[in-house]
C-alpha cells in the first residue's frame, strides 16, 4: 500500500496545479479586501495565518499579474502534460523523504543516485561514468574544473592558488561558445582571466563555428614555451548558435597528447541516445566529461543538468565537489528518476527521435527538390518544382549543419542574393543594402513566424559572421511545446508568404527614396535602418519666419493628423509611427509591401494629404482675422450701395409716404446687385457671375469629373496596380477622360446641320444635358423675375 502521506502529496500537487492552471479558486463568495494585487502584497507579514486556497490565489494573481496589464482577456499556463506533473511531483516528494530516519534516507537517495547514473550513462553511451546533478547548467563545468586542478596539482588542497604561480593552467574554449562561459569559469576557481584562452574558428576551410585544430596545436606549443600548463579544453556538440559540432575526435587525439581534460557540452549530445548516429556526435563518447541538459530536450520542468564524467580517485571527486556525503543533496535527481521511469526508454528514444525529424521535414521542404507531384502529396504545401522554388526562397540561405541531414538544427537566413534579378524593382537598390539592413529583415521575419506559428519554437539567433538568423532547433522547444509535423508545414507555408513580402519591399526602397527626394521640400526621407519596412518619411511644413519651437509643434501636430488620416485610407499598407527607439521623430513609418504596389501613388497621396492638412491648418488659424476683415469690406459695400441708390433714385422718393406715391406714378428699374462672401479669398464677389455663367454649376461638374482619376476596380486596394493593360489606362484615361468627353458633346453639337439633326439620333446623354440646361435657364428666368418684383 502506498503510504498515506505520500499519496496526500501527490493529492495535494494534483489540486493545487488545476486551480492555480484554471484560476478557479472558489471567489464567488470572497471580499474585495480578499483580492490580492501588487499594492496589497506590499508590506509587513499578516497577522493571522492564511488558507491554502487564498494562498494559491495569491500565488495565482502574480502569475498572471503581468498577463493582466498587457489587457490580455485570457492568459494561461503552459500545459507541462502527466510527465511534468511527475517532475513536479519529485520535488515534493524529496521535502518528504528527507525527513525520514538517517539510515533510511541514505539507503534511498544511494537507490535513486545509482540507478540514474545508470539509466543515462546507457542512454548516452557513456560507459564507466559517474554523474553530478546540479541547477545551474555551468556548475558542473565549474566542479569538474576544479576536480582537474585537484589531479593536476599535488600541493592544491594544503597550498591553496599559491602552487599555480609555477605553472599556470590555461583553459581554452572555442570563439562560439556560449558567451560568459569561460569568465564565470574563472570567475569561481579564482583565476586570472589570462587563464582563458579563445581559440577563433576555421575562417577559410571548414565550418565557421569550428573550432581551429591547427591554430589550437599552435597556441598549445606557445604556452608550454612560455611555462604555462595547458589543463582544460572545452568543446562543443552543437554550438549555442548555428549548432555546429567541433572535430571531436581530432581534439580527442591532441589532449591525450598532450595530457589536457576534454570537456563537451551542447544540443547536439541529445542524438547519442538514437540508433543511429555521425561519427562526429560519437566522439563525444570518448571525452572525460560532458554537460546534459535532459530537462529540456524532453520537456521536463524543474529538472536538473547532468554532468557525466569518468575518474578514478573517489577522494578528489569529493574534494571538488562531484560527490557529497549529504543523503539531501542526492535528493536532487529524484524528479529525473520519477521522470526517466516515467517516460521509459522508449519514450525517450521516441521524443528525441521525433524532434531529428521534425529538422530533417523541414529541410526538405526549404532544400532543392525534384518536382513534387500533386497524387503523392501528403502535407498541404503546394506541388513546387526546384526551379520555382529558388525563385520564391532563393532569398534564403540554408544554414545545414555540416551538411547532414539528420543535424537537429535548422538556420533560415533572409539574404539580398539571388532574388534582385527576378524582381521587378530596382537592382540597384539590393547591391546597395547594408547589412544592418538584412540583419532587421531577418529579426522581423523571426518575430513573425514565432508570432504566427508558435508551436515552431522558431528564435532569432545573431552570429558574428552571418549576421541575423532564425533558428528552429526542435530538440529544444518540440517537447515543451508539442510541435508536430502540421506545425512544420505551417511554417513553411508562412515562409512562402513572408519572403515575397520582404522581396518587394526591399526591392522598392530606392524607389520610394527617389520619389520623396523628388517631392522635396514637402517631403524628407528619413533614414532608419532599424525599421524592416518601407521607410520613414516625415511632412515638413512650408512656413517661414517662425521661431524653431513653433516649427517644432507644427511639424509633430501636422504629421500626426497625416498618419491619422493614412491609417483611415482603404489600403493594405500599414502606416505607424515606428520603433520606440527611433533616432528621428514625427515620423510616418511605412510596413512592408506587396510587389504590385505603386510607390508614386503612394509617395503622391502622403504629399497631398499633408498639403491639404497644412492648408487647412492655416485657413482655420486665419479664419477670425479673415471673417473681420470681410465684415467690415462688407459694411463699406452695404454703405456704397445705399449712397448709390440715393443718387439714383433721388432724396423724395426716401421719404415713407410721398415716395411710394411717386414710385407708383413713376417706377424706377433698379438693378439688383447680389453678393457672396469668399472665406478662402476673405472677400466679397458680386453674384452676377454665379448666375450668368453657371460657375457653381461648372465646379460642381470638375470636381466631380476629377474623382475619376481615383476610381478603383470593385474591391481593389489602394496603391495598387492592376495590370499592364489598367496601368496605361489609368496613366493616361485618368487625365484625358473628362476632356474626351466634352469633345464628343462639341462636335456633335457642331458637326451635325439643322436639316439632318431631326433625322438623326440624338444620344440620351447629349439629350439629358439639354434638358436640363433648359430647365436650368427657366429656373433662371423665373429667379430674376422675382428680384424684379420685390425691387
Amino acid at each position: 500500500m502506498v503510504d498515506s502521506t505520500m499519496a496526500q502529496v501527490g493529492k495535494n500537487l494534483t489540486e493545487a496545479m488545476r486551480l492555480l492552471g484554471d484560476g478557479q479558486i472558489g471567489l464567488e463568495g470572497r471580499t474585495e479586501s480578499s483580492v490580492f494585487n501588487r499594492t496589497s502584497v506590499v508590506g509587513p507579514l499578516q497577522g493571522d495565518g492564511l488558507d491554502v486556497s487564498t494562498i494559491l490565489h495569491l500565488v495565482h494573481t502574480l502569475i498572471h499579474e503581468e498577463e493582466e496589464e498587457e489587457d490580455n482577456p485570457n492568459p494561461q499556463m503552459q500545459n507541462v502534460g502527466e510527465q511534468g506533473h511527475i517532475a513536479l511531483l519529485g520535488h515534493s516528494l524529496a521535502a518528504y523523504i528527507s525527513v525520514l530516519d538517517r539510515e533510511r534516507l541514505r539507503k534511498l537517495t544511494t537507490r535513486i543516485l545509482s540507478d540514474t547514473t545508470m539509466w543515462l550513462c546507457r542512454l548516452f553511451r557513456y560507459e564507466n561514468g559517474s554523474a553530478y546533478f546540479h541547477e545551474d547548467d555551468r556548475e558542473g563545468l565549474v566542479k569538474v574544473c576544479r576536480l582537474v586542478i585537484n589531479a593536476s596539482y599535488d600541493d592544491y588542497a594544503s597550498e591553496g592558488y599559491t602552487v599555480l604561480s609555477s605553472k599556470q593552467p590555461v583553459i581554452y574554449q572555442s570563439a562560439s561558445t556560449r558567451s560568459g562561459l569561460g569568465q564565470h569559469l574563472c570567475n569561481q576557481l579564482a583565476l586570472p582571466l589570462s587563464s582563458l584562452c579563445t581559440v577563433p574558428c576555421n575562417t577559410l576551410f571548414g565550418s565557421q563555428h569550428q573550432m581551429d585544430i591547427a591554430l589550437l596545436d599552435k597556441l598549445i606549443k606557445e604556452d608550454i614555451e612560455s611555462g604555462k600548463f595547458p589543463l582544460f579544453l572545452i568543446a562543443n556538440a552543437g554550438t549555442p548558435g548555428a549548432g555546429h559540432t567541433d572535430k571531436l575526435g581530432r581534439l580527442r587525439d591532441l589532449c591525450d597528447q598532450y595530457k589536457m581534460w576534454l570537456h563537451v557540452e551542447g544540443v547536439n549530445l541529445a542524438t547519442l541516445t538514437l540508433g543511429q548516429t555521425t561519427s562526429a556526435i560519437m566522439a563525444a563518447t570518448r571525452s572525460d566529461s560532458m554537460t546534459l541538459t535532459p530537462g529540456l530536450w524532453l520537456g521536463l520542468p524543474a529538472v536538473t543538468a547532468v554532468t557525466l564524467y569518468r575518474h578514478e580517485d573517489p577522494a578528489l571527486s569529493l574534494a571538488a565537489g562531484l560527490t557529497s556525503s549529504q543523503p539531501v543533496e542526492k535528493l536532487r535527481a529524484l524528479p529525473l528518476w520519477l521522470s526517466l521511469q516515467y517516460l521509459g526508454y522508449n519514450g525517450i528514444i521516441q521524443k528525441i527521435r521525433h524532434a531529428t525529424m521534425l529538422s530533417q521535414q523541414l529541410l526538405q521542404n526549404l532544400k532543392s527538390v525534384n518536382s513534387i507531384k500533386t497524387s503523392a502529396i501528403v502535407s498541404p504545401i503546394p506541388p513546387i518544382s526546384e526551379a520555382a522554388l529558388r525563385d520564391v526562397l532563393g532569398s534564403f540561405m540554408l544554414s545545414i549543419v555540416e551538411d547532414e541531414l539528420n543535424s537537429p538544427v535548422v538556420l533560415l537566413k533572409f539574404s539580398q542574393e539571388m532574388c534582385a534579378a527576378s524582381n521587378s524593382g530596382s537592382v540597384e537598390a539590393y547591391c546597395a543594402v547594408e547589412k544592418e539592413v538584412l540583419d532587421v529583415f531577418n529579426r522581423w521575419l523571426g518575430k513573425q513566424l514565432a508570432q504566427m506559428v508558435p508551436a515552431s519554437g522558431v528564435d532569432v539567433v545573431e552570429l558574428e559572421d552571418e549576421g541575423t538568423c532564425v533558428r528552429f532547433s526542435p530538440i529544444l522547444t518540440a517537447a515543451d511545446l508539442g510541435t508536430q509535423r502540421e506545425d512544420v508545414e505551417n511554417l513553411v507555408k508562412t515562409l512562402l508568404e513572408l519572403v515575397p513580402l520582404m522581396t518587394s519591399t526591399m526591392s522598392y526602397q530606392q524607389d520610394f527614396k527617389e520619389e520623396i527626394h523628388q517631392c522635396s521640400p514637402y517631403l524628407r526621407y528619413i533614414e532608419e535602418l532599424c525599421w524592416p519596412g518601407l521607410g520613414a518619411v516625415r511632412y515638413e511644413p512650408q512656413v517661414e519666419g517662425i521661431e524653431d519651437g513653433r516649427r517644432a509643434k507644427e511639424i509633430k501636430k501636422i504629421n500626426a493628423e497625416l498618419l491619422k488620416k493614412l491609417q483611415e485610407l482603404d489600403s493594405d499598407i500599414i502606416f505607424s509611427t515606428g520603433p520606440e527607439f527611433a533616432r528621428e521623430e514625427n515620423c510616418i513609418f511605412i510596413s512592408m509591401v506587396a510587389d504590385d504596389v505603386d510607390i508614386q501613388a503612394l509617395v503622391e497621396t502622403i504629399m497631398t494629404l499633408g498639403r491639404d492638412i497644412e492648408e487647412n491648418g492655416r485657413l482655420l488659424e486665419n479664419m477670425t482675422e479673415v471673417v473681420r476683415k470681410g465684415i467690415r469690406e462688407a459694411e463699406l459695400e452695404l454703405l456704397k450701395a445705399n449712397d448709390e441708390k440715393l443718387m439714383e433714385e433721388g432724396m423724395l422718393r426716401q421719404l415713407p409716404l410721398f415716395g411710394s406715391v411717386l414710385n407708383w406714378l413713376s417706377p424706377v428699374q433698379t438693378s439688383v446687385k447680389g453678393r457672396t462672401f469668399n472665406l478662402a479669398a476673405g472677400s466679397l464677389d458680386s453674384t452676377e457671375v454665379t448666375y450668368s455663367t453657371k460657375a457653381q454649376e461648372s465646379r460642381v461638374l470638375l470636381k466631380d469629373s476629377s474623382t475619376v482619376s481615383t476610381e478603383r476596380i470593385q474591391g481593389q486596394k489602394l496603391f495598387r496596380r492592376s495590370g499592364a493593360g489598367s496601368d496605361s489606362f489609368s496613366e493616361s484615361g485618368s487625365v484625358g477622360q473628362v476632356e474626351g468627353s466634352t469633345a464628343i458633346h462639341t462636335s456633335t453639337s457642331m458637326d451635325v446641320p439643322e436639316e439632318e439633326s431631326a433625322h438623326k439620333v440624338i444620344p440620351k446623354e447629349i439629350q439629358d444635358s439639354s434638358l436640363q440646361k433648359q430647365h436650368d435657364q427657366g429656373e433662371d428666368e423665373t429667379f430674376l423675375e422675382e428680384r424684379e418684383l420685390e425691387g
